[in-house]
């Protein structure tokens, strides 16, 4: 067995990385029912080409950037259960690490890198420093196209291994939390949402290729062509070119000459509708954002305020609030357990409510829930030692009515009454 050398005790002892044998990414033994070998690396063999249409794609960074910050900006809760209802926690251990998860790192750009990965490469990973057994101590983002999966006959997967530099470091299932969307062809990585939107990204990316050569390269493509039917000199042939461009010529304006009879003027331009990228761009854009969940509503030049708000609700229903709830349910199955049972993780609930429905609803369960309950249920917060009907203080009671109180005492008749 291999020992590990200075840099992984050292790291080991800092608790960065936990030394493994170099048998975590070898080859299951003989009898297993999973061989590694062809998984190491994800299915499609794009991933380390993700990051570079992500910085190639304008509507592939506007869509991903818009979800990742807007995640970013949502509060996280650590919550205890309790029955059916969920109980906020002040100032919860976790909490504390998420707001500062690591020396480099804020919760904003950890939950931002999260966020940004499933959406270009369908997983993200956090690598959990800290001692073997014990509660994390800090959060490390892994960049998704450096980890491996190396799966496991009997567990599913047996650990990762993350490639930096030409270095492999193998680390062990527990160390790291793997967040993926649903990949249907995939036991162990999530599908990316560019594999998609390839085709509309590679499209796109042609068409503004071709019209930044055209305008920028003129396609080595003449505006059009003097043809010289007589013939002349060579100086009367460069007097010719050079007068003709200083009259007619731009400067990015190309024009080709022929020697030969009379002057002619024969146009082998593009037409305008031949010019016309914007429609097919728009298409682009179009699809691109409905593959990412993002409303054209939402930055259409032609949508009125009205439609611009409704696309800011159905982004933040069905498309901001689901990946919340992914990564809120994987943080509360794989890291809230290191603090103790029956803990919750969720984000705060950002979807649009109606107010006077709840309203209306708190004003009819007061008749059926205690105090306590409704705290509960609809500000998330602790018991009170009044909440509970037992425990209620006590009325004064009511005045009778002078129908039945008792009659007033008889008194004797005055002296001197008939």
């Amino acid at each position: 067995m291999a020992q590990p050398n200075v840099i992984d005790r050292a790291l080991r002892r800092l608790g960065y990385v936990k030394w493994r044998p170099a048998s975590v990414i070898q080859r299951v033994e003989p009898g297993g029912l999973i061989d590694p070998a062809p998984l190491l690396a994800p299915e499609i063999g794009q991933a380390g080409q993700y990051a570079g249409v992500y910085m190639g794609s304008p509507w592939v960074y506007v869509a991903v950037n818009r979800i990742a910050e807007a995640a970013a900006l949502v509060p996280f809760h650590v919550l205890a259960r309790v029955g059916e209802d969920a109980i906020a926690l002040d100032d919860h251990p976790f909490e504390r690490l998420l707001r500062r998860p690591n020396p480099l790192m804020s919760r904003f750009e950890l939950i931002e890198h999260t966020v940004g990965s499933l959406e270009i490469h369908g997983n993200a990973y956090w690598f959990l420093a800290g001692q073997p057994g014990g509660t994390p101590l800090e959060l490390w983002p892994l960049r998704p196209d450096r980890v491996c999966i190396v799966p496991d006959a009997a567990r599913g997967v047996r650990g990762y291994v993350y490639e930096v530099d030409g270095r492999r470091v193998a680390l062990d299932g527990a160390e790291v939390v793997h967040f993926r969307r649903w990949h249907p062809a995939n036991d162990y990585y999530g599908l990316s949402a560019l594999e998609a939107a390839r085709l509309a990204v590679e499209s796109d990316r042609a068409m503004a290729d071709w019209n930044r050569r055209y305008f920028g390269e003129g396609l080595a493509v003449p505006a059009g062509i003097v043809a010289i039917r007589e013939r002349v000199s060579d100086a009367d042939f460069d007097r010719l070119k050079r007068e003709w461009r200083s009259a007619y010529g731009g400067r990015e304006r190309k024009t080709a000459f022929l020697r030969g009879a009379a002057v002619e003027w024969h146009s082998v331009g593009l037409s305008q509708q031949d010019m016309d990228f914007l429609n097919a761009r728009c298409f682009n854009r179009e699809e691109i954002f409905q593959i990412f969940g993002i409303p054209v509503g939402m930055f259409s030049e032609n949508a009125t305020e009205a439609n611009a708000l409704v696309g800011e609700r159905v982004f933040v229903e069905r498309t901001l609030w689901p990946k919340l709830v992914r990564i809120a349910e994987k943080i509360t199955t794989d890291l809230l357990p290191f603090y103790g049972a029956s803990l919750v993780g969720q984000f705060d609930d950002i979807r649009p409510h109606d107010r006077s429905q709840t309203f209306e609803e708190m004003r009819l369960a007061r008749g059926v829930l205690s105090v306590n309950e409704l705290r509960a249920r609809y500000f998330q917060l602790g018991p009170v030692p009044w909440g509970e009907p037992e425990s209620a203080p006590p009325t004064a009671p009511e005045p009778e009515s002078e129908a039945e109180s008792d009659p007033p005492p008889e008194t004797e008749p005055e002296a001197g009454a008939a």
